[in-house]
């Protein structure tokens, strides 16, 4: 399992969105590690983790922590966007003592509907026909916001260049795990740690709403809109991104 590992302090795990790796998180890494342990690995399958079977979010959950255990860590918090956040709710009901607190972002708890299933069939026939280019190609018009295809095409690029490069197995081995992922709604109910749920204003993968109702649900959570950005909300916006995420994580070395 591929990963970074910079600064020191409370360790937070970075876990990328789908079909992304851990580049995905370079501008908190390299904004935040003089205040805390940064780790981000590559999921399996993804940049230059081994792509192998089983592919499942309790599989990717397990993976991160055994990566804790490797690196000694008995504790830590878990930030998850998109997939990573489907993963932070996997790791939370099978490692929950190692929970420090959730950052979830642009990330939802319901399970895929019967329409979400068939879009990503048609992925998983289209990675194995036309690889992972054509995958990008479909997945772009989602991934960033309005604002950042208007205003900041090397946002674009950079995003374009990621899912571009993902291996195909990772592709169809994360969307086959997306689609048996569990409800996690009830979940939401059981998180008893600190959390912050973020989303971009103009996400239209996970809606303001829909992360207004799972914060909700959250007791004491809080909730922050990243005004101007999309799916990547930490990419497109990245100092308002690190600024409620370093505000969030202040919280907790203070409480």
């Amino acid at each position: 399992m591929a990963y970074d590992d910079v600064g020191v302090g409370t360790p937070v795990v970075f876990l990328h969105g789908f079909p992304l790796s851990r580049a995905l998180w370079a501008p908190q890494l390299g904004a935040l590690l003089d205040h805390w342990r940064c780790i981000a690995p590559d999921l399996r399958g993804f940049g230059d983790s081994a792509a192998q079977a089983p592919y499942s979010v309790d599989q990717y959950a397990d993976d991160v922590a055994d990566l804790l255990d490797s690196l000694g860590l008995s504790r830590a918090v878990i930030a998850g966007l998109s997939l990573g956040g489907y993963i932070a709710f996997a790791f939370w009901r099978r490692h929950r003592a190692r929970v420090r607190a959730l950052i979830l972002a642009d990330t939802r708890a319901a399970p895929d509907t019967e329409k979400a299933r068939r879009t990503r069939r048609e992925l998983i026939a289209l990675a194995r026909d036309q690889g992972s280019r054509a995958v990008a190609d479909a997945q772009m018009p989602f991934m960033v916001g309005a604002s950042t295809r208007a205003k900041n095409p090397g946002i674009v690029d950079t995003v374009y260049r990621m899912l571009a490069s993902a291996p195909v197995p990772g592709i169809i081995g994360a969307l086959e795990a997306m689609m048996a992922r569990p409800d996690s709604t009830p979940t939401l109910a059981t998180i008893d740690v600190p959390t912050l749920v973020i989303v971009g204003s103009e996400d239209v993968v996970v809606p303001v709403d829909e992360a207004e109702s799972m914060s909700d649900r959250i007791a004491g959570s809080q909730l922050q809109v990243i005004e101007g950005a999309g799916h990547v909300s930490n990419l497109e916006r990245p100092a308002a991104f690190n600024h409620v995420t370093s505000e969030f994580l202040a919280q907790l070395t203070s409480a």
